[in-house]
């Protein structure tokens, strides 16, 4: 914040004004109260278990409250007054049964990390220092860790409130599965490992909460992606009416689908602002983390295809089981990743023939929760590998096999075609995304030069990797579980006395772009300029509800809701601009901000009629003056999601004395409906593609035996930096999405989706002359070597049920 923001803010404060408008004063400039440094501000650490799973005996917190500048320290009794405990529960999924959870653990502890107590201080440092005087008996239990162990017959339950550690099992299938396989000319079968990521994004988890207890208002800012759905949980779980509570979430620096979730620890801090009536923050540093923010990914699959002899898939037999975390996520859950997983295993396909099993077990570790694209990267990277193997095995170039079962492109009135796990999909464009990725790739030159390298000893791979994305999600999803979490995304639009455009949207920003996007759309229905229109979001106490941000919905459901706005906001402007001119409204246009008459000549300003509209409204010659500010909502209807789809492609080259793999391109075709805003769009599959090589590559969460995360800090976890991002090229097929104006089916998860099939399978590419392959992602040089040369690491034939 910039001095003279200081100075006025204080000024503020200086006469009185509530604390809430001192805070609501910096939350509009896009900031947390980082920069201004309130008189009566508290800040929060935690006390995390260092167990797995323990007991607490007694609780010795008296020499930390006495520490300087220590005004609390706060146990879980202490949060039960002001705050109630919760449960994850599915409507759908009954049998998904979650352990209660509370702000602060009481008597028992399930994962290393879990918050037990919290020290309330004038400044962080201090608030640190008296954290290392609370003195805790605990006896140490016996963790549940492997998830296959877990549902061993005998295990006992991670959590004393389970009856076992089944969290989910789910089973789909159509066709005669046992006879695709017993014709098949050939069966490929494969097992695939997914190691356990967490996202990391530039800004870590970040709350300040403020309760007034004259007025009951309950004021919180938050790094969050869904500011609506946390309203909604801190009026529910602290007994507060809606209304009376506000949650902001101004510019968030990166989410990645890990700030959708409830977390106990932020909502402690927000009981404590109101046990002590003062305003809290809490912000997470990096080695808390990677031990408090979700995990995903973690799965183990087996998995086998059978194929005719010209290369058609006959069957497809997955199983697979997901390691979750000792509670379900709040309060979307831990198991839509498994679902996701499973249902979309060979979506880009056509298989007559499938069955499939989803498990998902609950252990002593980290919750998990979503992580971008949900799933999707772990349904692609398998049905691709098998694909590859399928293509080797009857002598069949890859991209042969995949053009030979690719949906096929429809007309765009056609009715939905179900992919192989059921999910009705819209219209598809997959071959002409891989027409557009070969030519882009140079295909053909590609594999002569890896021919010819070879024949050196210089092992280069090419991988494919075709993709459905799922966007766009409706209240099909959450409406049904009775999880209330918005399926819509609304805009409001407001002419102001100034001419400009103010458009409000539910539709928060962590980095897409959204807000650009809609300034677009918005500036170009509106015929403004585009620096007269300003677009915010992510406040509950002045946005229409929505859902916020998450799967690529910001511009395929906000921007359709901006183009329903702008259209009927457009229309009440040219009829009060027909009346001030005494002439029809047929003709007139509105261009660069000015009202345009039929003969092309400008008649007003937008601000002209503005101007009359808001303050001399007797000049206008009607009955009843058109509002000048319009809100509009959009929602699927007709489908329970948008689907965009693509190609992508990596070309990898592998050391065999190292193991060491780098990644020299990624190509990229994707059809995301239409495309507002080229740039932005294109970068956003680009990040998508180096969150995927970090996972192919470098991201693991290493536990030990006893649920210990052995590398929990960014010296140990490694992420892809600018040395490990390869060019990556993109280009892109345009099939608009039929049921919106707007046409957009969303981007945002796009790379993600791809890359680490890609990757994958390029990997084995350069390996298939050696007869190995890497089965265990993040496939690191020990991986790599071990494959090669000790024979009890490599691939075994998967252990599927008979049919």
């Amino acid at each position: 914040m910039s001095a003279a923001a200081q100075t006025a803010a204080a000024g503020l404060i200086g006469r009185s004004v509530a604390r809430a408008d001192a805070e609501r004063f910096v939350a509009g400039r896009g900031r947390y109260l980082d920069d201004l440094v309130l008189a009566d501000m508290q800040h929060v650490v935690f006390y995390r278990s260092p167990f797995a799973r323990a007991r607490l005996h007694a609780i010795n917190v008296d020499a930390a409250a006495a520490m300087p500048g220590v005004s609390a320290v706060v146990t879980g009794a202490d949060l039960a007054t002001v705050c109630a405990g919760w449960t994850t529960r599915f409507a759908m999924w009954p049998e998904h049964v979650s352990a209660p959870q509370n702000p602060l653990a009481i008597d028992e502890v399930f994962w290393q990390g879990e918050a037990v107590a919290a020290v309330v201080a004038a400044t962080r440092a201090q608030a640190e220092d008296a954290l290392e005087l609370i003195e805790i008996d605990w006896e140490e239990g016996e963790p549940v860790v492997d998830p296959t162990t877990a549902l061993e017959p005998g295990c006992p339950p991670c959590h004393p409130a389970i009856e076992h550690n089944l969290a989910l099992e789910r089973k789909i299938g159509k066709g005669d599965v046992a006879a695709a396989f017993a014709g098949a000319a050939q069966v490929v079968r494969r097992r695939f490992s997914f190691g356990r990521q967490t996202g990391v994004p530039l800004e870590p988890r970040g709350i300040l909460a403020s309760f007034d207890r004259r007025t009951g208002e309950l004021d919180i800012q938050q790094s969050h992606q869904a500011p609506f759905q946390m309203q909604e949980i801190y009026a529910s779980l602290l007994g507060l009416p809606l209304e009376r509570v506000r949650v902001a979430s101004p510019d968030v620096g990166g989410a990645f689908g890990i700030k959708l979730h409830a977390y106990a620890d932020e909502i402690a801090v927000v009981a404590i602002a109101m046990l002590l009536g003062r305003p809290v923050k809490f912000q997470a540093d990096r080695l808390e983390s990677f031990v408090s923010d979700v995990h995903a990914r973690d799965a183990s699959v087996e998995a086998q295809l059978a194929v005719d002899a010209e290369g058609h898939l006959l069957g497809l037999d997955v199983d697979l089981l997901f390691c979750f975390g000792a509670v379900s996520a709040y309060p979307r859950s831990s198991i839509g990743e498994a679902l996701q997983a499973l249902d979309l295993c060979g979506s880009a396909y056509r298989i007559d023939a499938f069955r499939g099993r989803v498990r998902g077990a609950f252990v002593n570790k980290v919750p998990t929760g979503a992580y971008r694209a949900v799933g999707q990267p772990i349904a692609c990277a398998v049905i691709e590998q098998l694909i590859d193997d399928a293509a080797a095995a009857i002598g069949m170039d890859p991209v042969t096999m995949r053009r030979r079962n690719h949906l096929p492109a429809r007309p765009a009135e056609a009715p939905m075609l179900p992919a192989a796990g059921g999910i009705p999909l819209g219209p598809l464009s997959l071959d002409a995304c891989m027409d557009q990725l070969l030519e882009n790739m140079d295909y053909r030159q590609l594999r002569a030069t890896q021919e010819a390298l070879r024949q050196r000893g210089v092992y280069r791979g090419i991988g494919l990797c075709t993709f459905v994305e799922l966007t766009g999600v409706g209240a099909g999803l959450y409406g049904p579980n009775q999880v209330r979490v918005a399926g819509k995304e609304g805009v409001r639009l407001s002419l102001l006395p100034s001419g400009h455009i103010q458009c409000r949207t539910s539709a928060t920003d962590q980095g897409q772009g959204t807000r650009t996007g809609l300034t677009q759309i918005v500036a170009q229905a509106m015929g403004s300029p585009l620096e007269t229109v300003a677009v915010a979001a992510g406040d509950t106490s002045r946005d229409p509800l929505g859902g916020g941000a998450w799967a690529s919905r910001g511009i395929s459901l906000a921007g359709e809701a901006a183009l329903l706005a702008a259209a009927q906001l457009r229309a009440n402007i040219l009829s009060i601009a027909a009346a001030l001119g005494e002439q029809s409204q047929d003709g007139l246009d509105i261009v660069d901000g000015m009202i345009i008459g039929r003969d092309g000549e400008a008649l007003m300003s937008l601000a002209e009629v503005a101007l009359k509209a808001h303050y001399d409204s007797t000049a206008i010659k009607l009955d009843v003056i058109p509002e000048l500010t319009m809100e509009r909502s959009y929602a699927p209807t007709g489908k329970p999601y948008f689907a965009a789809n693509g190609v992508q492609a990596a070309q990898v080259e592998v050391d065999i004395e190292t193991g060491m793999i780098r990644v020299l391109d990624v190509w990229v075709v994707e059809d995301c409906g239409r495309i507002v805003n080229p740039l932005l769009t294109d970068e956003q599959i680009r990040g998508g593609v180096v969150q995927g090589i970090g996972a192919a590559l470098f991201e693991q969460c290493i536990y030990s035996e006893n649920g210990q995360m052995s590398n929990a800090s960014l010296a140990d976890y490694l992420i892809p930096m600018a040395s490990e991002m390869p060019q990556i090229h993109v280009g892109h097929v345009t099939t608009p999405e039929r049921e919106t104006s707007l046409g957009a089916k969303g981007v945002g998860e796009a790379g993600t989706v791809g890359a680490i099939g890609a990757i994958w399978c390029a990997v084995n590419d350069a390996l298939r002359p050696l007869g190995q392959g890497v089965w265990q992602q993040p496939f690191t040089p020990a991986h790599v070597l071990d494959v090669l040369h000790h024979p009890e690491m490599r691939q075994g034939e998967a252990r599927l049920p008979p049919f």
